[in-house]
């Protein structure tokens, strides 16, 4: 049996426990080794203490351990990630800086990928059906009141044209021409040659002009592969309508003629490669490749003459490609002028070579387009109404007049007006 002195002292344990001081003691602050002898514990309590309250205590103080080197932790990540966000911040505002000075920092900016920066303007020229209008440039076309001003006027004066200038992208051949366009347009590209300047008139068939042509197939090639239709343009061809209802729904090739036979497969018909409808497809690139690579068999040919050779090859028929040529009724030229001036669509300046004659005549064409869409309804049906041109191109270059001389545009708005007074 136990002692009363015993049975007094487990009462007195029981009702005071010094266990629970040293528990709520150590939650507050205590760090987690047992605190010094000359503290407010008493020897006899801290011997007297159960294995239980010892876990408790050392859990205590893991657990508070764990606590405090988490936070520390993650003060130092935050801290570090706002150095970053810093950084990163810095690094953006110096890389925008060496943008602008490339001497900062003696860091270079990468130069734009020349793919991604077509596609780009491509994308944002298109229409509906991923189709859009080329041209080419070069200095000596671009400079004020020259091909490229009366070329953007025709599609200001024709009959529901202007709309076609949202698609119509300019690509320019050299510096002075894309900086040029930038002034007049809104769809600019730099088309670069490694080691090739095409800013000087391109006279025909020189070395300089082969290049400039070839250069432009190869180019045209590259728009089908990412996905683009096209209608090419030579830069000479005034825009008087939509030529988009003219031309064959089913066709994958399609271009104009410099002499047209009648039909439009007839493989005889003479193209020629200022204008021409591209649908973007399997069968177009393999072609272009085709054309492009058929460059070596003839070295001395232009684009055009080369397609003339070529396209009676099997490897036309095999891949597929469907051809058709354009009617000059209503994509005429100098060469062969489009006669009806209710139905033409385009009318290029070809058969022509020089600038200045060129010019002269493309003016002419424009005046007589403005004459036309001045005369009332009555007149505009009048058969006998024709071009004034060509004038300047025709004594030399051998383009058509198409037998009898028509009356003028010009003439006729001339004795309309006499007839009002």
């Amino acid at each position: 049996m136990s002692s009363p002195q015993q049975m007094a002292l487990r009462f007195h344990r029981r009702r005071f426990p010094p266990s629970a001081v040293v528990v709520s003691t150590y939650h507050s602050f205590a760090p987690p080794f047992p605190p010094p002898r000359d503290c407010s514990f008493s020897s006899s309590s801290s011997v007297g203490m159960s294995p239980e309250i010892s876990m408790l205590i050392r859990r205590a103080a893991l657990i508070f351990t764990i606590v405090t080197l988490s936070a520390l932790l993650l003060y130092t990540a935050t801290d570090s990630l706002r150095f970053l966000r810093f950084s990163s911040a810095s690094l953006s505002s110096s890389s925008s800086f060496a943008r602008i000075f490339p001497s900062y920092l003696n860091i270079s900016p990468p130069p734009p990928n020349p793919y991604q920066q077509l596609e780009e303007v491509l994308k944002n020229a298109s229409m509906v059906n991923n189709t859009v209008i080329l041209t080419t440039l070069n200095d000596a076309w671009a400079s004020p009141n020259s091909v490229v001003d009366l070329f953007l006027k025709s599609f200001m004066l024709g009959d529901g044209t202007h709309r076609l200038l949202d698609h119509l992208v300019i690509v320019a051949l050299d510096e002075k021409a894309f900086n040029r366009c930038q002034i007049v347009h809104k769809h600019c590209f730099p088309l670069v040659t490694e080691g090739v300047d095409f800013h000087l008139e391109a006279y025909f068939m020189t070395p300089h002009y082969l290049k400039m042509m070839w250069r432009r197939i190869d180019f045209l090639r590259s728009v089908l592969e990412l996905g683009y239709s096209f209608v090419f343009t030579d830069a000479d061809i005034m825009w008087f309508r939509d030529p988009f209802p003219r031309f064959f729904p089913d066709a994958d090739f399609q271009i104009a003629c410099d002499h047209y036979l009648g039909r439009p497969d007839d493989m005889n018909n003479r193209p020629n490669g200022g204008f021409n409808y591209v649908k973007s497809n399997n069968r177009s690139i393999a072609f272009y490749k085709f054309w492009y690579s058929a460059r070596e068999l003839y070295p001395e040919d232009h684009d055009q003459d080369v397609l003339n050779k070529i396209k009676f090859h099997p490897f036309i028929s095999d891949i597929g490609l469907k051809v058709r040529f354009l009617d000059t009724a209503y994509f005429g030229g100098l060469c062969e002028p489009s006669r009806d001036l209710n139905v033409v669509c385009t009318m290029h300046v070809n058969c022509c070579y020089g600038m200045d004659s060129k010019l002269h005549d493309l003016k002419i064409m424009l005046q007589d387009w403005r004459a036309f869409m001045s005369l009332p309804p009555d007149l505009k049906n009048e058969s006998v109404i024709s071009w004034r041109v060509p004038q300047n191109c025709r004594a030399r270059d051998g383009c058509s007049t198409g037998g009898r001389r028509l009356i003028g545009i010009v003439h006729m708005f001339e004795l309309f007006s006499v007839k009002r007074k």
